[in-house]
């Protein structure tokens, strides 16, 4: 196995322990050798075998996001601006604040979740996740979210609370959606990818845990000069849930 160094912006967890784990839920695969060295320098313990894959038709161009709305967004974390995008497919709402120009700005792409973000559910991270990226880049001054509307992975807020009956059954969240029929993770970063195009931006430090979404930015042309986690202190309630996402979506997140 080869060694890497230990980067400051990397989260410091036992690589080889976290692969073996997630290639025991997921199966084994190989990436192109580009696309794996993109993750092997920004994701301490990747496993290429537990990350969802992304199709030909998930990808976007830039030519293809249209903006729909600008208004002006003061809240509770700081002053933003608040944009609506669509690719005529899918929509998305950007929360942006300062100027983008210069270094890279700070990025959260944030999947929606009702549950988590509205009525402020324990049984997920989200809505902790995305108080920490807004409230990180309030206190940077400047950055943007990007929230899409993927609720539950991508399967629609109804299959969701079925993918919940399902959990209080026994499954897991992967297993859930399988249940359901669907796959473990129907996400999709083409637009988010077209909308940093939209704001010229050609580089981004990416708050996140997913390597899926490393590796989509730096596909569509747009590099992660720093990966900084988005780590939350975790609760009785979301402990397996967190255990699930670590050990067959290969999140990078500490062992529960």
């Amino acid at each position: 196995m080869r060694k890497r160094p230990f980067f400051a912006h990397q989260h410091p967890l036992e690589a080889s322990a976290a692969r073996q784990n997630a290639r025991k839920g997921r199966g084994d695969g190989k990436l192109h050798q580009q696309n794996e060295q993109v993750l092997w320098n920004h994701c301490d313990n990747y496993n290429e075998s537990a990350r969802p894959r992304m199709s030909s038709s998930q990808q976007s161009s830039p030519e293809q996001v249209r903006k729909v709305a600008e208004a002006d967004f003061p809240s509770r974390f700081g002053h933003f601006r608040i944009y609506g995008f669509t690719n005529g497919e899918e929509e998305a709402v950007v929360v942006k604040m300062g100027d983008l120009k210069g270094e890279p700005p700070l990025l959260r792409i944030h999947s929606q979740c009702l549950t988590g973000d509205v009525f402020h559910s324990l049984r997920c991270d989200c809505r902790a996740q995305l108080e920490l990226a807004l409230e990180s880049i309030a206190r940077e001054g400047r950055g943007l979210v990007i929230y899409e509307n993927q609720e539950g992975r991508g399967i629609g807020l109804l299959n969701k609370l079925r993918a919940y009956e399902l959990q209080d059954q026994g499954a897991d969240t992967v297993e859930a959606n399988e249940q359901l029929g669907f796959e473990a993770d129907l996400r999709g970063y083409a637009l988010p990818a077209a909308i940093l195009h939209y704001f010229g931006l050609k580089a981004v430090r990416l708050m996140s845990n997913n390597p899926e979404k490393i590796e989509a930015l730096e596909r569509a042309g747009v590099q992660v000069a720093e990966r900084v986690p988005c780590i939350v202190a975790p609760v009785e309630s979301t402990e397996d849930y967190l255990r699930t996402k670590r050990e067959k979506l290969g999140h990078l997140l500490d062992p529960m």
